[in-house]
């Protein structure tokens, strides 16, 4: 069994930050302990710097099945590892989509020999699968996925008998995207009627609205509670939802969660102007006030987690006029940094941020042994180096896509190695030709 002892690392773990030594044993956390010597260990001196649990993504599509030319499970993979995210839960609306067992094993089956990362896949349920999801057992995957509103794949499940059904026969923690479709068409007519397919990316916001956001939010929320349902609300966008959600009683003992993700806290809708279409996401980025209502909730614990909605396409389809240009963009490889940047800035402490991105989904998902710096859990971890500038550029990029919204940021922090179940997958820039990955395991 190989062993690796780590010296002079600063974990930030459970609200504290502590100066001590790891020895790594296979894939876990043998001992932690402030002077650990192992003759047969091999040495790594972490020279004070911040060792974090390995980032667990909540929501990513790496595109695989159907749509590869985007991206693969593989390379968005290594990518996410070269960002400190070394657990990723991907998700339904692939090319096919992932709304049957057999679709699902087969995702399983591509990820066990190509997944840089460890991984699990949403079910996406359907208006016409509620059988087959009836025969998924509760700890063979992350969860269920509904799409409330159309987006890319058109997944949308809006038969409300369905939806109740769906509701009330699961164990399984429902994510959700809400949008409401109704007020989406009808705006988009409007501008559709006034601007043809060159609708000013500008209106992105105003087309998919705080309203149709709400509208859906409320809804689901209202069905999880009258249903008894587990519900989790995915990539939270505006100011009016976050009052939807309470911090008073721990996650552990909360039945409706809810997600930010990494766009709405860093964008508004004031860097259309700049990014045009490369900022398009589903739901929209909005307003200054809609960010900053979104930090506040984060911070207050009304929003749970942080993750990403990693979802690449490549440059060309991007700049597409405004009606054809997909949503979605490349983020894992920049989340943790983004992330770091405003801790940095004195918006969030570190330990919140781990909280965030690193225990609360392993809690709210019940994930067996990670997203903690613990004795006897799985050794993933990410050593970052701070005080370094790290400018993003097209040479340093990792997404098969070869872009990022973030081009010509210059964050204040690296990652520097990443630990995948003890296994040191990515050091300096350099990827391990050894995949460590394993499927998730559940204790539900």
């Amino acid at each position: 069994m190989s062993k690796t002892l780590l010296k002079n690392a600063k974990v930030v773990n459970e609200n504290h930050i502590f100066e001590t030594d790891l020895l790594l044993e296979g894939d876990f956390i043998a001992r932690i302990d402030s002077d650990i010597s192992d003759a047969n260990a091999q040495v790594v001196d972490l020279n004070g710097d911040l060792l974090l649990p390995g980032i667990i993504d909540d929501q990513v599509h790496f595109r695989e099945p159907g749509l590869t030319h985007k991206g693969t499970i593989a390379t968005e993979s290594r990518a996410a590892i070269a960002g400190g995210i070394t657990t990723f839960m991907e998700q339904p609306n692939t090319n096919p989509q992932t709304t049957t067992l057999e679709k699902l094993e087969e995702k399983f089956a591509i990820a066990s020999t190509d997944a840089y990362a460890n991984y699990s896949f949403l079910f996406g349920g359907t208006n016409d699968n509620l059988e087959e999801l009836k025969r998924l057992d509760k700890n063979a995957c992350s969860g269920v996925k509904l799409f409330l509103g159309s987006s890319t794949g058109n997944m949308l499940v809006d038969d409300e008998a369905v939806l109740e059904k769906i509701f009330s026969n699961t164990e399984m923690v429902i994510s959700a995207h809400c949008e409401d479709e109704g007020t989406i068409r009808a705006n988009m007519a409007k501008y559709q009627d006034m601007y043809g397919d060159n609708i000013p990316v500008e209106l992105h916001p105003i087309i998919r609205s705080a309203e149709a956001c709400y509208l859906s939010s409320s809804k689901a929320i209202a069905l999880a509670k009258r249903t008894g349902a587990r519900l989790h609300v995915f990539h939270v966008s505006t100011g009016i939802e976050t009052d939807l959600f309470t911090n008073a009683i721990p996650l552990e003992e909360k039945k409706i969660t809810a997600e930010v993700c990494i766009h709405h806290l860093w964008f508004s809708d004031e860097d259309y102007a700049e990014k045009g279409t490369l900022i398009k996401w589903n739901p929209a980025v909005k307003t200054k006030n809609d960010r900053e209502k979104l930090w506040e909730a984060l911070l207050d614990d009304r929003i749970d987690v942080v993750a990403t909605d990693h979802a690449p396409h490549t440059l060309e389809e991007k700049q597409n006029p405004y009606t054809k240009a997909p949503s979605g963009g490349p983020l894992v490889q920049h989340a943790l940094l983004a992330m770091l940047q405003k801790e940095q800035e004195g918006k969030i402490s570190l330990e919140k941020l781990v909280e965030k991105m690193c225990h609360n989904p392993a809690k709210l998902f019940d994930i067996d042994r990670r997203g903690f710096v613990r004795e006897g859990y799985y050794a993933d971890l990410v050593q970052v180096t701070r005080n370094s500038q790290n400018e993003v550029k097209k040479a340093n990029i990792f997404y098969k896509c070869g872009w990022s919204p973030f081009e010509g940021v210059t964050f204040g922090s690296e990652v520097a190695r990443t630990f995948v179940n003890g296994h040191l997958a990515y050091d300096h820039g350099i990827f391990s030709e050894k995949k460590n990955a394993k499927r998730l395991t559940f204790n539900r």
